[in-house]
């Protein structure tokens, strides 16, 4: 696996307000009393079951679903997805969602909520602690915001999550909520966010994207598919996240077999043109590492203007203008390797030129279902 430091950022990224987020520091220490009750051996098998039950409504519901829009559902079961969702305890689904299409449109950028570039932990926990992104982004959530039913769900996203603690407490007792219910929500939080810390500096890139996403096959298993990140920043409308038969993809498999069902239904995939399509092995350029360096370069630059270095300001503000020159001709030329790439798969599918590998997420008013197709 390669790794990397991403250079940290000095914008703004918002106040952290610390007693506000005092129940998820208590939730953190709250499974060591389970010292004190004792664990019976079916608490980890209950503590496994709402792990990976409710990964699966993160991963194929909020993300897949909510945020990508790589399959269509009944309204009902829209519904079950958004609950089940929420009682993960990362907020509502709208919210969710929209922050989700916001990192993709901004991805890597000072615009991008839980960039790396803003720090590991900023990435990892800080974005959701801070004052900066309380609020549900609905302009970019328009299509599912019309649902009242989502609405109501994202004002009041702690219904189902203390419901579910309640019910836990009740049925399995206090061992049983300890382990079964809080420790396997901490487990959720912490795998589910190395998807927006950890794979975008270790692993693996396939795809030249334009960011630093990873594919990382540790991080796959524990989130059941998340961690082909690379794979997914390529083709994110894709509802198939590991596109090769050697990369599990869990969510996928349960996705298939509810379509077989008449659950779910078109389901969206990479065409085989796109899965072999702008691999950097075979010579495309890859852009999301190059502007990468290039930061890294503008924090030296940054660096330079203290007293410690024998150069002027006017020469470091020079040196990053021609930094900023070519960071926005490495976006020019990505722009033209993407536009080639796709007039050359020009003859494949209609889902390939729709959707082509590594855009950034359409805007709310391109995603827009006015007739209700989507949910019906």
């Amino acid at each position: 696996m390669t790794e990397t430091s991403l250079p940290a950022s000095s914008v703004e990224r918002g106040r952290i307000h610390w007693w506000a987020t005092t129940p998820i520091w208590v939730l953190h220490v709250l499974p060591f009393l389970a010292f004190f009750t004792g664990v019976p051996w079916w608490n980890w098998v209950l503590m496994a079951g709402l792990y990976f039950g409710r990964m699966f409504f993160i991963t194929a519901g909020y993300h897949r679903y909510f945020a990508h829009r790589a399959y269509k559902t009944s309204r009902w079961f829209q519904f079950v997805l958004a609950v089940g969702g929420a009682t993960a305890a990362q907020k509502g689904p709208l919210w969710w969602a929209g922050n989700h299409r916001l990192h993709h449109r901004y991805v890597d950028t000072d615009r991008d909520a839980h960039t790396p570039i803003k720090g590991f932990w900023w990435a990892h926990l800080g974005w959701i602690l801070s004052d900066a992104h309380d609020e549900t982004p609905t302009e970019s959530i328009e299509d599912f915001a019309k649902y009242p039913e989502l609405r109501f769900l994202n004002r009041h996203d702690w219904i189902p999550v203390w419901t579910l603690g309640a019910l836990t407490w009740w049925f399995a007792g206090w061992s049983g909520f300890l382990i079964g219910f809080v420790l396997s929500t901490v487990l959720l939080w912490h795998c589910t966010f190395m998807v927006n810390s950890v794979v975008h500096m270790v692993g693996t890139r396939r795809y030249a994207t334009n960011d630093t996403s990873r594919n990382n096959l540790p991080v796959a298993l524990l989130t059941l598919g998340e961690g082909w990140h690379n794979n997914h920043h390529y083709y994110p409308v894709s509802a198939r996240q590991g596109f090769f038969w050697f990369e599990p993809d869990v969510s996928y498999t349960i996705l298939r077999g509810l379509s077989w069902l008449g659950i779910v239904r078109d389901l969206r995939l990479p065409p085989a043109e796109v899965r072999q399509g702008m691999r950097i092995k075979d010579g495309n350029v890859d852009i999301g590492m190059l502007h990468h360096h290039f930061r890294a370069i503008g924090d030296v630059l940054d660096d330079a203007r203290t007293p410690s270095y024998d150069v002027t300001h006017p020469e470091v503000d020079a040196a990053k203008t021609r930094l900023e020159l070519g960071l926005a001709e490495i976006d020019e030329a990505a722009t033209q390797l993407r536009r080639l790439d796709r007039k050359r798969r020009r003859g494949g599918s209609a889902a390939t030129e729709a959707a082509p590998p590594g855009s950034v997420m359409p805007d709310a008013t391109e995603l827009s279902d006015p007739a209700g197709q989507n949910a019906n």
